[in-house]
Order: C-alpha cells, then structure tokens, then sequence
C-alpha cells in the first residue's frame, strides 16, 4: 500500500509517501518539504504567532493535496515539540482540523525517543545489540537505550537547534560569552540523564540520527546523500570538536556554503554542534554512525506492524 507520513517538526513540515506492506522495508516513493522553523516563531508567551499558523495552515494543504496527487491511502500526521509545547497548541490543533481536514496526532518527547529507537532498530537489527539512539531535532534532543525494540531509557530534552539558536544564540555570528554560555547550558542538562542511562551499561553501538548530525558528519567527510542510504556515515567526535569553534566564528551565510549545508538550517548548525558535542562527551562516544531512519521511518514501522500479513501465495507444503 502506499502510504503518507506527515511530520509537524520544529523545523519543517514534510511529507515523506513510500510503498509498504508488513515484512518489507518501507520504499520512499516522494517527498515534500517546505521549512517554517516553528520552534522560532513563538512570541514571548510561548504561543505560535498568527503567521504562523496560517503559514502552517497552508502548508499542510499543500502537502495533503501532493498526497493525494501521489496515491496515498492513508495519511499518518503527527507534530512534534513546537506545537506541543506551543501556549495556544489547542488552537492550532483546531484551526487546522477545520481548515485542512487534518487531525494531527501530537507526539510526547519520549514516543519521538521510541518511535526513532525503533527505526534504528529495525536499520541496524539484532546483531547491533544495545543501542544508545542520539536524534537532535529542531526542539528538542531525544535519547533512547535497550536492547530490544522498545527502548529501556527513553527521554526527550529541550535542546533542539533551533529553539537554542532562538533563545541563546542572537548574534551572527554569536558572541563567545553567549556560545560558552550556552555549552554550559546544553551540558548541564544531558548530564541530568547520563544516570538514567549508565545503569544499564556500556552500549555495544551508538547511533545517531536527524538532519543536524547528517550535517556534521558531512562536514567531517562522510558521503554526500547523492552516494545512497546504504553507505555507511560516522561521525567522530575529534572532526566534531575541530569544527564547533569554526562554526563559532563564522556567520549563517558562511555556514551556508559548507558542503551539505543548506541555507534554512546553517544558522541553528552551531547549537545543534554543540549539543552533538554534548551527548558525544557525555555519554563517551568516540564515534556514531549515522542511520538514515528516523522518526517518520518509526510511525510507518508501528503502523504497518499493526496491518494483517498478506496471505500466502500457492499451495502450502506440507511437511
């Protein structure tokens, strides 16, 4: 069947359609995506603005009508920490139920954890044993650990990219006070989790996931996405600890013109190195592989797990 899934991020709104049926991997077939950094257009009571939400409005219509355009049969929506966190969420949530048709499913932080935890499961199998899931997304930084498909840790905090650059990171490029201040900041609070998490023991592979880490590990010399999902990225922490003073000094349009860079998100890339440099300290990594699902992988896996197989084809053997 061909399905839609529809994802309200903190940073865009995008469509991803792709052909699945239970047992098979699912194969993108079309993709829409328009950025509206919502994570930066809340206003000082926390609520997403009037243009915002008719820029999201809009949006979303566009991107049911490609789905329909594109054949899908079911559409999957969900919105992710702006809008849950947003002050006026409910209205939101209204207005584009009224004006789209759409009802969007909004995501506490730890089903992202575990929706991610288990796409990155599913991409890496078994033979992968205990994962640690790293997904630095627009709002908030999702941290999941276990060893089966449903994580044993799973935790969301507020260290998106773009609602950092939003609150902390004002200048272009940043005053140095005002990066140090926020590494303070982002290291303080994954350092609150690390506990949670070392219980468990030492992952046996850290994975990281979202289009901040694909970014860096560009950067550090990883494949360009035009070589294919099924070259194997990493992202070591020395090239990661190279570039954020780099980063530091340069300014949103010079970041633009790095390799794999686009100009949407090169002013939040800072933020986003710094919490990557973050978890990567904290929790030991010396290195992470970047996997290529992620959350709008994990919502289509749940759902097609929850689809009846397709009968069996000719005649049953008997044994």
């Amino acid at each position: 069947m061909r399905l839609g899934v529809l994802d309200v991020g903190s940073n865009t709104v995008h469509l991803l359609v792709v052909d699945a049926h239970p047992g098979a991997r699912p194969l993108p077939a079309h993709s829409y995506k328009a950025e509206l950094r919502l994570a930066e257009l809340l206003d000082e009571q926390g609520a997403i603005s009037a243009a915002g939400i008719e820029r999201l409005i809009g949006t979303i219509g566009r991107a049911m009508q490609t789905a329909e355009d594109q054949g899908c049969q079911q559409v999957l929506s969900f919105a992710t920490s702006a809008v849950r966190e947003a002050t006026n969420a409910d209205l939101v949530l209204g207005r584009v139920k009224a004006e789209t048709g759409v009802e969007l499913e909004v995501l506490t932080g730890a089903d992202e954890a575990r929706l991610t935890f288990l796409a990155v499961r599913r991409w890496f199998g078994w033979s992968a044993g205990k994962l640690l899931v790293l997904d630095i997304g627009g709002g908030s930084l999702e941290i999941a650990y276990g060893i089966d498909e449903e994580p044993d840790a799973a935790v969301s905090l507020p260290l998106g990219a773009g609602r950092l650059t939003a609150g902390m990171l004002q200048g272009d490029p940043p005053d140095a006070e005002a990066v140090r201040a926020l590494r303070r900041h982002v290291r303080a609070e994954i350092a609150s989790t690390v506990g949670e998490f070392s219980r468990f023991g030492r992952p046996d592979h850290i994975v990281a996931t979202s289009k901040t880490f694909k970014q860096l590990a560009r950067l550090a010399g990883a494949a360009r996405d035009a070589e294919g999902l099924y070259v194997q990225r990493e992202l070591s922490h020395k090239a990661l600890t190279d570039w954020v003073p780099k980063l530091a000094a340069m300014t949103a349009a010079q970041r633009a013109e790095l390799p794999g860079v686009s100009v949407g998100r090169a002013r939040q890339l800072l933020a986003g190195a710094l919490v990557a440099e973050g978890a990567m300290d904290l929790f030991g990594a010396q290195e992470v592989e970047i996997c290529p699902w992620a959350l709008r992988e994990g919502v289509i896996l749940r759902r097609l797990d929850h689809l009846p197989a397709a009968p069996a084809v000719g005649p049953a053997v008997r044994s």
